[in-house]
């Protein structure tokens, strides 16, 4: 059975950072599209960012570009998403997925069919 399981999250001072892991079971991460994602309260959700494991390419949204790194240890079947310089408007829940996918060029999966739980980032002072 697939599951991913999003742990790290917590309270974090504007300009802190956070990192956040999403512990795969069931399936490896190889050949397998990964992305993070957020919601904030009232909000739609949102892409944060994704990374096709297959040529190892990752994209970002725009207002997370240069500040956040996603990545993935096959060793550790964990993907991670590495945040600095945290804005009170990155305040959401987080929720990692999975699609099993090889890149062909598009920027990232149309659907992803499997999710964690979410974890919550709060950036506050």
């Amino acid at each position: 059975q697939l599951q991913l399981v999003d742990t790290g999250g917590g309270l974090v001072q504007p300009g802190g950072s956070l990192r956040l892991s999403c512990a795969a079971s069931g399936f490896t991460l190889d050949s397998y599209a990964i992305g993070w994602f957020r919601q904030a309260p009232g909000k739609e959700r949102e892409l944060v960012s994704c990374m096709w494991t297959s040529d190892g390419v990752r994209n970002y949204a725009r207002s997370v570009k240069g500040r956040f790194t996603i990545s993935v240890d096959n060793a550790k079947n964990t993907v991670y998403l590495e945040m600095s310089s945290l804005k009170p408007e990155d305040t959401a829940v987080y929720y990692c997925a999975a699609q099993r996918a090889y890149h062909s060029g598009s920027y990232c999966p149309v659907e992803f069919g499997s999710w964690g739980q979410g974890t919550q980032v709060t950036v506050s002072s």
